[in-house]
């Protein structure tokens, strides 16, 4: 399975916004892209289609701000 490509899709269809492969270092929380019940879904998606599990205990905002961290989050987490 693609991580990058299905990370991308889930947060597209999240946030409604296309360009996300263009800006893979955006911050999406201090641009509004992502809030907290986004985030939830995002987690929720990402378990489901990638079987990773997310404890809410350790998720640090920081470490998945942008497209390429989450990326990198979902890989350590598999």
């Amino acid at each position: 399975m693609d991580i990058e490509n299905t990370v991308l899709d889930i947060l597209t269809d999240l946030t409604g916004n296309d360009d996300l492969k263009d800006t893979m270092d955006l911050d999406l929380f201090e641009t509004g892209i992502l809030d907290s019940m986004a985030t939830v879904q995002m987690l929720l998606e990402l378990q489901g289609q990638l079987d990773i599990e997310v404890p809410v205990s350790e998720f640090e905002r920081t470490e998945w701000a942008t497209p390429n961290k989450i990326i990198a989050k979902v890989k350590e987490l598999q």
